[in-house]
This record gives structure tokens, C-alpha cells and sequence, in this order.
């Protein structure tokens, strides 16, 4: 099991920036595809970017393509997921999760288990 813990949420206005963190624990965490997932009030979890154990691939939601940028530091066992230019349509509780295989993260996260995933940190975008 890892344990992960987000930070970084907060209220921002549109256009603005934020970065949000992903701490894990553990020793093998490069050995870990990590992921971002988005759940607004009343609608689905989402997809919205993930990253391979090393870092040399890299996959996002199209909504967000071009405006977030995931990436990972495997010395701080640390993920991060910079938005920019945010919409009000990005607000929602966002939550990282962590699978051996990059393929369960982007296309089949309801197979990682829930001690894989964090408690999330919540991102208010106003207009």
C-alpha cells in the first residue's frame, strides 16, 4: 500500500495558476504510475493526467491538454500537477492515485485500489 497525501488546492480566480502535490510514501515510489483525477459536485471522477514510474511519459484528459502539466520528482517521491489559465469548469475535488502499470492509470482507474488513491484537495476556480 502507499500512502498518498495531496496539497495545493485552493480558491483562485480564472486565468490564475495553481500546483497542486502529490507526497507518497514508501521506497518504490518510481516504480509507481501516478495519476490526477477530478470529481466536481454531482458529476463523475475524471481523468486529467498521469505519469509513468520514470517520468518519460506523460498523458492528459483533453480538457485540459495544453493548460496542466503533470511531472514527478522520484527523490521527494512527490507528483505534481501545475494548472494554468483555470476555468471555472476545473473546480472540483482533485485526488492522485498511484498503480504499477501507467495503462490501469489512464484507462482503468476503478481497478486501483482505494488505498492507492489520496483524500484529495479541493480547487475553486470563480469567474
Amino acid at each position: 500500500q502507499v500512502q498518498l497525501v495531496e496539497s495545493g488546492g485552493g480558491l483562485v480566480q480564472a486565468g490564475g495558476s495553481l500546483r497542486l502535490s502529490c507526497a507518497a510514501s514508501g521506497r518504490t515510489f518510481s516504480s509507481y504510475a501516478m495519476g490526477w483525477f477530478r470529481q466536481a459536485p454531482g458529476k463523475e471522477r475524471e481523468f486529467v493526467a498521469a505519469i509513468s514510474g520514470g517520468g518519460g511519459s506523460t498523458a492528459y484528459a483533453d480538457s485540459v491538454k495544453g493548460r496542466f502539466t503533470i511531472s514527478r520528482d522520484n527523490a521527494k517521491n512527490t507528483v505534481y500537477l501545475q494548472m494554468n489559465s483555470l476555468k471555472p469548469e476545473d473546480t472540483a475535488l482533485y485526488y492522485c492515485a498511484a498503480d504499477r502499470s501507467l495503462v490501469v492509470v489512464t484507462t482503468t482507474p476503478k481497478a486501483i485500489p482505494k488505498g492507492y488513491w489520496g483524500q484529495g484537495t479541493q480547487v475553486t476556480v470563480s469567474s
